[in-house]
């Protein structure tokens, strides 16, 4: 958590065992942050913890922002975290915060590896949630990521700190409650210590995977360099650009990235795949001069990409 010291943090609360445990440890470490709370409306209890989220701020001189989830139709939880993540975001852009605090701890992890197993997955897709996510103009950090849920009830039941407990985790009729219930709390109550060592394991192998590619990035531009070899390490790479840049894509989509090798994905992101090269840039329909055309031609730019590069003057600076 240390790393943390010198930004403006904004901690996701949420009043739950976690995200309390979070905000008491970065009070413990001197961390400055402030907090931001949803109110779905969908317990009776949610008032309540609004009102424990303020009464926490005033008591440590934190900020707390707040704002209540409003849909006129049926409640999801992919709605609900789209809302979450864009009145966070919100937040971020005009108090200038330059990290999100989110408190996903171990439990959280292994349900989603267990998820992604269910489906097939592969290495990437199997760890999921990483403690750094770097966004375009903040990032997202997971301090908890090491900590079972366990291990977290227990450092506030020791401090007689007050948390909630929000009962529709246990309905099963949500999937990853199915399999919080059912399979990871079990399994992580008897086997933590090894769980957290196999994902140490897991990261290490997969940034090995990628490490040696060479990335270049200006503006929305980004190339990387590969050999042209592996398919694999080449969707691996644009996948992880791509939600980057806040896009995630389904198998049937890498499928077609792979199959087309150049592509315009969600009518605004252009792929392109070459021999030796990955091109991302955004989708761009601006009018070249014939004389930028032809310095593509010889330049053996991607079709796709010359557009863009037009209006970053590519050829001037490359």
């Amino acid at each position: 958590m240390e790393q943390l010291s010198n930004k403006k943090n904004l901690l996701a609360f949420s009043a739950g065992v976690d995200s309390t445990a979070l905000f008491f440890m970065l009070l413990a470490k001197n961390i400055k942050f402030d907090i931001a709370i949803v109110d779905y409306g969908q317990r009776k209890q949610s008032k309540d913890e609004i009102e424990y989220a303020k009464k926490l701020a005033k008591l440590y001189n934190k900020k707390c922002f707040f704002k209540k989830f409003a849909t006129t139709s049926k409640f999801s939880e992919k709605k609900a975290r789209d809302f979450r993540y864009k009145f966070f975001e919100e937040i971020i852009k005009k108090e200038k915060y330059q990290t999100l605090l989110t408190a996903h701890q171990l439990n959280d992890k292994f349900e989603w590896f267990l998820m992604q197993m269910s489906k097939g997955a592969g290495l990437v897709e199997l760890i999921g949630l990483e403690a750094l996510e770097i966004k375009d103009t903040y990032s997202i950090h997971r301090p908890l990521l090491n900590y079972a849920k366990k291990e977290l009830q227990e450092y506030l039941d020791k401090k007689d700190i007050k948390y909630f407990v929000d009962q529709s985790n246990f309905d099963t009729k949500y999937k990853r409650n199915h399999f919080r219930t059912n399979y990871s709390d079990k399994f992580l109550d008897e086997f933590s210590h090894g769980v957290k060592r196999s994902f140490e394991y897991l990261n290490k192998d997969k940034n090995s995977l990628l490490q040696k590619v060479t990335t270049y990035i200006k503006d929305d531009l980004t190339i990387f360099d590969w050999n042209g070899d592996d398919e694999n390490i080449a969707i691996r790479l644009i996948d992880r650009e791509l939600k980057r840049r806040g896009i995630l894509i389904s198998k049937a989509t890498r499928d077609e990235i792979l199959s087309q090798k150049e592509i315009i994905i969600s009518d605004k992101i252009a792929i392109s795949i070459t021999p030796y090269q990955i091109w991302i840039a955004p989708k761009c329909d601006k009018k070249m001069k014939k004389e930028f055309k032809e310095k593509c031609r010889i330049n053996n730019i991607p079709n796709n990409m010359r557009s863009y590069l037009s209006t970053i003057d590519y050829l001037l600076w490359n």
